[in-house]
């Protein structure tokens, strides 16, 4: 824009100088317009304009100065003007930016991670130094420091933590040191996002053998603790029996016998004949009972 102001203003000049030698009126008026045109054209580019939400890095003869916040800025007009997007970006770590990961125990797994960032609109000259643009900052600082932290906490875990029993607890860890690496440099981190780890083949081939190995021991022990179940409720059936077997022993004595053997002879001698043979322990003559006839 600043080139531009001057090239108008020489017209401007060369306009006027030809009107006055051919005393032309319309060229007069020509180099006037021209004139001011150069002059809003140096205006202009001794203002920049920063957008809501977006944040100024002024560069004049490669110094770097004072960030510029939202709103108009008087600047040099040999002073150019790089903006950062103080909005939220997300860093999608999934299909070909998965991130492939080796436990503690060197079990491959693939982690799709989430990374929400946004520039820190009082660090951005430092950002600026480092990257030199938005689209280069997730590039070389977001993407690769990720990565790393995500490789490096799941190596100090087992398999089983990384893909089942400690997801949260490494999501959080993730998203700890992802804040702590990039805080310093001018880079807020509000979500980390552990969304997705997949055991690879021969990782899930490990995991099934396992699982069916706790399957069989689960139904060994099982069946182990039914059988002693089994036991000993017999144990018990059996001590019963000799109890009460023991109690009725000592209960019946030849007089007892001897009356519940009469009673059930005449209790049967009703229906039929019946041969009986004397009762309890004494001698006596068989007899035969016929209770019909009466």
């Amino acid at each position: 824009m600043f080139v531009l102001s001057i090239l108008l203003v020489i017209a401007a000049v060369v306009l006027y100088f030809v009107a006055r030698a051919r005393d032309g009126k319309g060229l007069k008026a020509g180099a006037w317009a021209t004139l001011v045109a150069g002059v809003f054209a140096a205006i202009a580019s001794c203002l920049y304009v920063v957008s809501a939400y977006e944040v100024g890095v002024p560069v004049a003869f490669g110094k770097v100065g004072t960030p510029m916040t939202s709103g108009m800025h008087l600047k040099s007009p040999f002073t150019n003007v790089t903006s950062f997007s103080t909005r939220p970006v997300d860093l999608n770590l999934s299909d070909k930016d998965v991130i492939e990961v080796r436990s503690s125990q060197g079990g491959v797994m693939y982690a799709e991670v989430t990374v929400k960032w946004a520039v820190t609109p009082s660090k951005a000259v430092e950002l600026y130094r480092l990257a030199g643009s938005e689209s280069a900052i997730q590039q070389r600082l977001v993407y690769p420091d990720s990565r790393e932290i995500v490789r490096n906490v799941f190596a100090r875990h087992t398999s089983e933590q990384g893909y089942a029993t400690a997801r949260e607890k490494i999501n959080t860890e993730i998203a700890e040191l992802i804040k702590e690496r990039l805080a310093p440099r001018g880079i807020a981190v509000t979500t980390v996002n552990l969304r997705n780890v997949k055991p690879s083949d021969q990782l899930q081939s490990q995991i099934d053998r396992k699982i069916q190995q706790q399957q069989s021991t689960e139904r060994a022990t099982e069946a182990s603790r039914t059988a002693k179940a089994e036991a000993e409720r017999r144990r018990i059936e059996a001590e019963s029996i000799a109890k009460a077997n023991k109690i009725l022993n000592e209960s019946l004595s030849d007089k007892v016998l001897f009356n519940q053997c009469i009673e059930a002879f005449k209790e049967a001698a009703q229906k039929n004949p019946v041969y009986a043979v004397p009762c309890g322990s004494g001698s006596g003559t068989p007899v035969i009972v016929d209770g019909s006839k009466r």
